[in-house]
């Protein structure tokens, strides 16, 4: 179970086990509200009649190994909305695009080339860091923007028109995760290297609040630049605080810091090691076997059963990681069904509607069923492959839950048990 803690106000934890799940803002304020009135009817329809989804999804970057399960999930959802009749009265057009990551100019680019395409919607970035780049550019031009996997609490209030959501929760949650998991394996004290930016020191800000809020200590924080040549330094700094735990919040650079790690005698074999959804991939071609062995790690979201990894595969069947997929899926799933409850394609009617179809009416968990039940008039409540969704006010998902996985000898990770709360 996740410990109570009275200091923590911003999420309520439950604990699930055995449920076979996988899936990368303080107090005060509150997020300004997106419309969610069920009876209200969408803006005036400003479409063109077809619904145009255009993705923004990592082909390049530090973040490239998330790209193929997320570009399935979108491919799959239209697959099926398609198949069923499309939106509307008409089959849902596609454009893919690069995301990139921060260190390039990839994501301000592709989004011109979406918008430039009259793309109604767009699924992504997975980086919280490039949504936060690309933001202003997307939902000034009126288009939605839905993210599969960005978990930066800076986005669960920012200005965004009413036009952003995502099916991923907010790193409040997976901190508070993090923190009892170390905490429940018998650590003390952690040291946390830390990727410089919103997610990762967002991330850091909620895994030390729940960590020390549970009586342990961080006692070495060293947040370092992604684009580093080396991280001997940091590494070292970490050792001289000589934790029980090690917390490394990264992307792509995690194949450079875990031989550091090595080879300043704090890799895996000495101390315990934790990942989170940022660098939670198959090392199994970058680490000698049994390099990560033991080493834990989180991940927002739900596992892709079996039944959804072969309708994936059949996909992109070179597929190899399932992270992010689901939600993918999801994201894509929602919009469609907003247009449709919303008579109309704009952005800003899909996104008047996108609370709606989420909660509070028929549950539904297929594109026909959900599609039927909107031409009857009926209100509905879509319930994924990620999990029941239900939108908040400021279009994070209200619930949700983070897996726990334990890599092997092989350098891959399995799943271990999952954290399930209310946002």
């Amino acid at each position: 179970m996740i410990r109570p803690n009275p200091i923590w106000r911003s999420v309520a934890i439950l604990g699930v086990a055995g449920l076979v799940l996988t899936a990368c803002g303080d107090d005060g304020d509150t997020a300004t509200p997106k419309s969610s009135d069920s009876s209200s009817s969408a803006p005036g329809a400003k479409g063109d009649g077809e619904l145009v989804i255009g993705t923004l999804l990592p082909q390049t970057g530090s973040l490239a190994f998330l790209g193929p399960p997320e570009f399935a999930g979108v491919d799959l959802a239209l697959k099926e909305i398609n198949d069923a009749g499309g939106v509307n009265g008409k089959p849902v057009k596609k454009f893919d695009s690069d995301s990139g990551d921060t260190k390039t100019d990839t994501a301000s680019q592709s989004v011109d080339r979406l918008i430039s395409n009259k793309v109604d919607a767009i699924i992504g970035a997975a980086s919280s860091s490039v949504t936060l780049s690309v933001i202003d550019k997307i939902v000034g031009a009126g288009v939605l923007q839905i993210s599969p996997a960005n978990t930066s609490d800076e986005l669960t209030k920012y200005d965004d028109k009413g036009l952003y959501f995502r099916t991923a929760p907010p790193d409040v949650l997976q901190g508070r995760v993090l923190g009892d998991l170390m905490l429940a394996d018998g650590n003390s004290t952690v040291g946390m290297l830390v990727l410089q930016d919103a997610y990762g020191t967002g991330l850091a800000a909620s895994t030390k609040k729940s960590f020390e809020g549970g009586g342990g200590k961080v006692v070495e924080q060293v947040v370092y630049d992604p684009a580093a040549a080396s991280f001997s330094t940091e590494v070292g700094k970490i050792k001289a605080a000589d934790p029980e735990a090690i917390a490394i919040i990264a992307f792509e650079e995690t194949k450079k810091i875990i031989p550091e790690l090595v080879k300043q005698g704090i890799g895996p074999k000495t101390k315990k090691i934790y990942f989170v959804d940022g660098n939670m991939a198959n090392y199994t071609k970058d680490f000698p076997a049994g390099t990560l062995e033991g080493v834990k790690g989180t991940l927002p979201g739900v596992a892709s059963g079996e039944d959804l990894k072969a309708k994936l595969k059949a996909v992109d069947p070179a597929l190899k990681d399932y992270a992010y997929a689901p939600e993918s899926y999801d994201a894509t799933m929602l919009v469609a069904l907003a247009a449709i409850a919303a008579g109309d394609d704009s952005g800003d009617s899909i996104a008047s509607k996108m609370i709606e179809v989420s909660k509070g009416g028929e549950k539904c968990t297929t594109f026909q069923e959900c599609a039927d039940l909107l031409k009857d008039k009926k209100d509905i409540d879509y319930d994924g492959v990620s999990g029941p969704v239900e939108f908040n006010d400021a279009g994070d998902p209200s619930e949700a839950s983070i897996g726990i996985y334990q890599f092997g000898a092989d350098n891959n990770y399995t799943f271990v048990e999952a954290k399930a709360g209310k946002i």
